[in-house]
């Protein structure tokens, strides 16, 4: 084989590895749809799953145009430029950060760029924005369950592009990037515990603040009461859907490309994915039954135990041995149905858990690699440590989540912009938004029924009479 076809051949493998992982993390979605659409009950089950539709559109047309230069221009700032268009040349070393090849890579990731479009010269700058795309529709989405049956849709698309298209992609250029300052700190989050889950999760959280309960969630008293999913069976296959998508998602995080002789993590660790599948595994089957511990059976909880199990070990996922990855992992899908509960306790309708599952597994995931992990050696920069993700946790889920989410929903309350009306929510907002529902049949079972009764009552009259 000639030196050509070998350079060729390392190059498509790249380009078809990270097309298809992040074509199956589009199962992600897939996922979504379903679970989010089982939670809701039938008279929002169109909208519902509507939002997830337009999830995707505006989030990927969004990163399009500003988030995937985010990611790369964000890289340094503030302790550096903020590189763009207006950047001629950087410093050599920005701290031991070396900067060496970021202004290139910021160069690809204007829309008008070259290495966006037909390029034989650059087969692989498009399907990094491909996986980047579908982590920030992903990052997104998690929200989306979290506000379901209240929320206009105009709103939740300006907080998913808020979120999907910005604040988790600052995460990402900080802690999730060759060049991000948070190396000069001794941070690690192969698996994006606290720049995806964490940053969604709160931001949800701040949102939830101001959105407020669904009617009839509390009693006069404030105690919860359940408002059950219309079709339990169709949220836990949609989990299912969601596990196999977060296979894709982790081993997207596994990076190599042409020239490379090992595959690494985004830190320039070692990295396999052997041991992803492995670790991964575990933590799945390690968190549904932690879950089914915590919350004594419940089959919603369980089911989100895998998910959280995977969240709570995905910061270290590279770098755990099997044997530690199952304990952690159990340990916190076992208390997530307890923060759930807790939530729900103070006064915050969570419809889906998702700051249990997301926002405290995040978080509890990337604080755990600076207890297990800590003393490992990322190359020249500082060891992992506590601080460090101590620091890096705070940024992504306070910072960059819990305060724009609050921030940015409280001005869309203050101009009435927020919460559908409430003879809206009463009706279903599948009527409200689109003039038809999602189960059609039963309201002409129920007229039906309706108009049964009233002939039987109507005859049972005349009978009397006589």
């Amino acid at each position: 084989m000639s030196a050509e076809a070998q350079n060729f051949l390392a190059t498509f493998v790249t380009e078809t590895y990270y097309y298809w992982a992040s074509v199956f993390m589009l199962v992600i979605h897939v996922g979504f749809l379903a679970y989010e659409g089982g939670a809701a009950r039938t008279k929002n089950v169109l909208s519902t799953m509507v939002k997830n539709l337009l999830t995707l559109a505006v989030v990927g047309l969004s990163f399009f145009f500003i988030g995937w230069w985010v990611y790369a221009g964000f890289s340094l700032w503030p302790l550096g430029p903020l590189v763009g268009p207006w950047t001629s040349e950087l410093p050599e070393t920005v701290g031991e950060l070396s900067t060496e090849g970021l202004l290139g890579f910021v160069e690809t990731t204007y829309p008008w760029s070259e290495a966006m479009g037909p390029n034989v010269a650059d087969n692989i700058t498009g399907v990094f924005f491909f996986a980047f795309s579908l982590f920030a529709m992903t990052t997104a989405s998690i929200m989306s369950g979290a506000v379901i049956e209240r929320i206009r849709l105009g709103a939740y698309l300006i907080l998913a592009t808020l979120l999907g298209s910005f604040c988790w992609v600052v995460a990402a250029a900080w802690g999730w990037n060759y060049w991000g300052w948070f190396n000069l700190i001794g941070y690690h989050d192969f698996g994006c515990s606290a720049v995806v889950h964490g940053v969604s999760g709160f931001f949800a959280l701040g949102v939830l603040i101001n959105l407020g309960p669904r009617i009839g969630r509390y009693d006069q008293q404030g105690k919860p009461r359940g408002i059950p999913p219309h079709n339990l069976p169709l949220t836990m296959v949609g989990l299912l859907l969601i596990f196999v998508g977060f296979y894709a998602f982790l081993a997207a995080c596994v990076i190599f490309a042409p020239g490379y002789t090992n595959e690494t993590s985004i830190y320039g660790t070692p990295a396999t994915l052997s041991s992803i599948a492995v670790n991964t595994t575990l933590a799945l089957c390690s968190g549904l039954v932690g879950a089914y511990i915590g919350s004594k059976g419940d089959p919603f909880f369980t089911i989100s135990g895998g998910l959280a199990g995977i969240i709570s070990v995905g910061a270290g996922l590279d770098l755990y041995a099997p044997q530690l990855v199952i304990p952690i992992a159990f340990i916190g899908a076992l208390t997530m149905p307890w923060v759930g509960m807790w939530i729900e306790k103070i006064g915050i309708d969570d419809a889906v858990g998702a700051f249990a599952v997301h926002g405290y597994c995040g978080l509890l995931g990337a604080m755990a690699v600076g207890v297990m992990a800590t003393g490992y050696q990322i190359g020249n920069y500082p060891a992992i440590n506590f601080f460090g993700q101590l620091l890096g946790a705070f940024l992504c889920t306070i910072v960059l989540g819990l305060i724009p989410g609050y921030f940015a929903s409280l001005a869309l309350k203050k101009f009435g912009l927020l919460r559908v009306p409430v003879e809206e929510e009463m009706e279903g907002l599948d009527l409200g938004d689109f003039g038809i529902t999602g189960y059609p049949e039963y309201s002409l079972i129920a007229r039906e029924e309706a108009e049964e009764m009233s002939f039987e009552s109507s005859s049972l009259s005349s009978q009397q009479k006589s």
